[in-house]
């Protein structure tokens, strides 16, 4: 579903290039859909029915792994709770199944979503024909855009589930089970404090923070901030709302003081205290480990500049000291700012923060960086150190020279890992889920007299029945389901110019140019204009180039039409990562890519903007910067986007109910104008669909889910006990 990242296309063109048949459900005509066998193009937010119904069509057909669902699929516990009068068997699972899906037919999603039945079908007998090696992949177009967007993820899942894809061969793994995270030499203990400013109660079921409601969640009288940093972050150009940020972060009433650490000048940097120049990938030291393929790797970043002087004799403790050595200035690379910083707060460890930051070789002295990571390569990555010995080396040249390492290879079926038993000794396994347990915690589960690790979660099955939404206040939602988007068809009025605005793309050029530095990309894409289907342009009047006004719930933004059969009649759809901007002529973002505006407020809560100009020649010691010849840097939509937090997930809903209309004769090109007292209203109404905590035990969030940095059993009770 949506655009494929550069780490998976070479990936999937290579399985075309080997027969593989690809289908890309998107509303607008991607890289990806253009090279696709079929191209789905959904009316946002009904792709998990059209998902279902492609289910539909495996269950009447019988085209799925009978034996994967029947051992690895939590079907009892569906039955007990759905169907309890009844013998308790797979088969009569399976024709619960059939009537629970009856209603998602072809017929029924091509009439919702806009694409052939006969489509459907054909896309759901390819993936019965794949079985287990049926690969897929979900980005935020479909699962971050809707309202109950992230049963989309539920529904592909579901179609993975059916064929038995589910770590195997050709099918998709697991995230938990590619990514491997290697463990430092001293390691705090959970928090005994919870922040709601991170993960308000409202939100139970949240997977991350939900950080773009921080100035929302402080105008709201929920908290105040003594410091807050923002690490390579630009919240008031990238989250939604930024007006509201920039209220926030300017009113030391609710942020008393805020460091910007950034690579690069940002927006958001106009409204810091402090801005600390932070150094790049290419700048630092640094472990990254992804889900690339089905394999365990760690990879090894290092300061090139750095790494260069030192090959070339020069000694530094620092790497700023390279980068000054170098003329550029005192630029710090994030590891030793944070452990320079600890010892600033700690100087003498009375707060037990400093002993997370001395050297593990050295007692009682200021870790150095490569005492980090080499503690790490030695300890922590298995079959790093005898990988090293072969060749001479130490874990840490051998990093150093090689950059990256192959931890596991081949991983596939980890569910199916017998327990160990250092892991049984204590356990015991419930007689009626056959649940593994060991101090309260479940630990795998019993199949056919066999105990094996299982999935992660409270079943160690997967679970197409999910007690966690039942228990958490979503029982409609338990199992995988279609929510009707806030972006529905039948939500709009055409006669009014209202559409639907598509946000969650980016041009191909500038997949990852958040900074706007890369001058070479700017020059090939530097506007983002309004993707228009040529029956939409038609009925509004308007033709390539021409200006529309484009209406949100909290304001405006002023763009050129794109028209365009790429992308669904209904429809806009404008890229991100453009309208950089600045508020000085000489100073702020890069001249490659920022505009010149003017920003004021005339009256409270009312924000406008208007571009001054575009990007255009200016004197540097880069002798290119004379020779730009775009003037233009694109439109800043996102400041004109109220908050919309999925009731369940809390995810940011980025697709917009918008009306189009021709602009007045006192619009230009790029103006912004955003109400922040209409978009906290708006915040106000979609904080009323949430469904609070506490749940089951006077809890804040269930225990079993996951989260970085997991608290203290004891913060998760309301009652503190």
């Amino acid at each position: 579903l949506h655009d494929a990242l550069p780490i998976y296309a070479q990936r999937i063109m290579d399985a075309k290039l080997a027969g593989a048949k690809l289908a890309v459900c998107d509303v607008r005509l991607s890289n990806t859909a253009s090279m696709a066998d079929y191209w789905l193009a959904t009316w946002p937010g009904t792709e998990a029915l059209l998902l279902l119904a492609m289910a539909h069509v495996l269950l009447k057909e019988r085209l799925y792994d009978a034996a994967f669902l029947e051992q690895w699929v939590n079907w009892r516990d569906y039955l007990r709770e759905f169907a309890p009068d009844g013998p308790m068997t797979f088969t009569r699972f399976v024709e619960e199944l059939e009537r629970h899906y009856a209603r998602a037919t072809p017929e029924a999603a091509a009439a919702e979503c806009g694409v052939a039945a006969e489509t459907i079908v054909a896309v759901a007998h390819e993936i019965g024909r794949a079985g287990s090696a049926f690969a897929t992949h979900v980005w935020r177009n479909a699962a971050s855009g809707n309202e109950g967007g992230w049963q989309v993820a539920r529904c592909l899942e579901l179609l993975c589930v059916l064929v038995g894809a589910v770590n195997a061969r050709g099918g998709t793994n697991l995230n938990t089970s590619d990514k491997f995270v290697a463990a430092p030499f001293l390691k705090p203990g959970p928090q005994t404090v919870w922040s709601e400013l991170l993960y308000p109660l409202e939100w139970p079921l949240a997977h991350h923070e939900l950080s773009f409601l921080l100035p929302h969640l402080l105008a709201d009288g929920r908290g105040k901030i003594d410091t807050y940093f923002t690490r390579v972050y630009n919240p008031v150009w990238t989250n939604p709302d930024g007006m509201t940020w920039i209220e926030v972060l300017s009113d030391e009433a609710k942020v008393e003081r805020h460091a910007c650490l950034t690579p690069v000048w940002s927006e958001t940097a106009w409204f810091s205290d402090y801005v600390l120049p932070m150094g790049h990938a290419s700048e630092r030291h640094d472990l990254m480990s992804q889900e690339t393929h089905a394999a365990r790797w760690i990879g090894f970043r290092q300061p090139v500049l750095r790494v260069a002087l030192e090959r070339r004799g020069q000694t530094f403790d620092l790497t700023w000291q390279a980068h000054e050595a170098a003329g550029l200035g005192q630029v710090w690379e994030e590891d030793e700012f944070w452990i320079e910083l600890s010892w600033r707060i700690d100087p003498d460890g009375a707060l037990g923060v400093r002993k997370y930051f001395e050297s593990p070789y050295r007692a009682g002295e200021k870790l150095r960086i490569e005492e980090l990571y080499r503690w790490i390569f030695e300890n922590s990555v298995p079959g790093l150190p005898e990988a090293a010995a072969r060749e001479r080396l130490s874990p840490l040249e051998y990093m150093r020279k090689y950059g990256a390492f192959l931890v596991e290879d081949q991983v596939y079926r980890t569910h199916e890992q017998a327990l160990s038993a250092k892991d049984l000794d204590g356990a015991t396994v419930d007689p009626v889920s056959h649940v593994v347990q060991k101090g309260g915690q479940a630990i795998g589960v019993e199949i056919d007299g066999r105990r094996h690790i299982g999935f992660p979660t409270p079943s160690r099955k997967l679970e197409f029945f999910s007690g966690t939404l039942k228990a958490w206040k979503w029982p409609e939602q338990a199992v995988p389901n279609y929510i009707r988007s806030h972006v529905h068809w039948s939500n709009l009025d055409r006669a009014k110019g209202e559409m639907v605005l598509l946000p969650t793309f980016r041009l191909p050029t500038l997949i990852h140019t958040r900074s706007g530095n890369a001058k070479w990309l700017y020059e090939i894409s530097h506007t983002n204009p309004l993707w228009m289907h040529p029956t939409d342009a038609e009925r509004t009047g308007v033709a390539t180039g021409d200006l529309l006004k484009v209406a949100t719930r909290i304001g405006h933004f002023v763009d050129r039409v794109w028209v365009t059969e790429a992308v669904r009649p209904g429809v806009i759809a404008c890229s991100h990562h453009l309208g950089r901007w600045r508020l000085h002529e000489d100073a702020g973002g890069e001249r490659w890519s920022t505009s010149l505006v003017d920003l004021t407020q005339p009256e409270p809560g009312k924000w406008r903007m208007r571009q001054v100009h575009g990007p255009r020649p200016f004197a540097s010691d880069d002798p290119d910067s004379e020779r730009v010849w775009w003037e233009d840097g694109g439109v800043h939509q996102n400041l004109t986007f109220p908050v919309q937090p999925d009731p369940v997930s809390g995810q940011h809903c980025w697709h917009q109910k918008v009306t189009v209309s021709r602009p007045g004769p006192d619009d230009r090109y790029g103006d912004v104008f955003v109400d922040t007292n209409r978009s906290f209203e708006v915040y106000r109404e979609w904080l009323g669909l949430a469904r609070p905590a506490p749940g089951p035990g006077n809890l804040r969030r269930p225990l079993w889910l996951p989260r970085a940095f997991k608290p203290d059993a004891s913060a998760y009770r309301l009652d503190g006990a």
